[in-house]
């Protein structure tokens, strides 16, 4: 699979379980208020949506861009993880599973890049 397509699928699955984390999470019968912090991965895979075609044409700018966005979201998906693993009742089971194909897609995307990016070097 291409690194473009990666890159693409990775900002959608950003999205989608991302939206559907802030819906679970905020349904009234759970919490009070509103958390916001469950779109932070949305917004990341709208950027990294937006980088898409830079990636498949192979703009460097922008896909070090989108490397780095990567990385952050990797990152940054750490603590969630962490918290959803301590937890031990079915929702947040879900939850776990939701912040696991966030960071495992993220990790193979990474990995993808780097790899696009050695195989570029070598070219040269």
């Amino acid at each position: 699979m291409t690194v473009g397509k990666m890159n693409l699928i990775n900002a959608l699955i950003l999205i989608t379980v991302g939206l559907w984390g802030f819906i679970d999470v905020n349904t009234p019968s759970l919490v009070s208020g509103v958390s916001k912090t469950a779109l932070i991965p949305v917004a990341f895979g709208v950027v990294l949506m937006l980088c898409s075609k830079g990636v498949k044409n192979a703009n460097k700018l922008i896909s070090h861009i989108a490397v780095i966005l990567t990385l952050l979201v990797l990152i940054g998906l750490v603590k969630p993880f962490i918290a959803q693993f301590i937890k031990v009742d079915l929702h947040s089971d879900i939850g776990l599973l939701r912040v696991y194909s966030m960071m495992g897609f993220s990790f193979l995307t990474l990995i993808s890049f780097v790899g696009s990016f050695i195989e570029n070097r070598k070219k040269l």
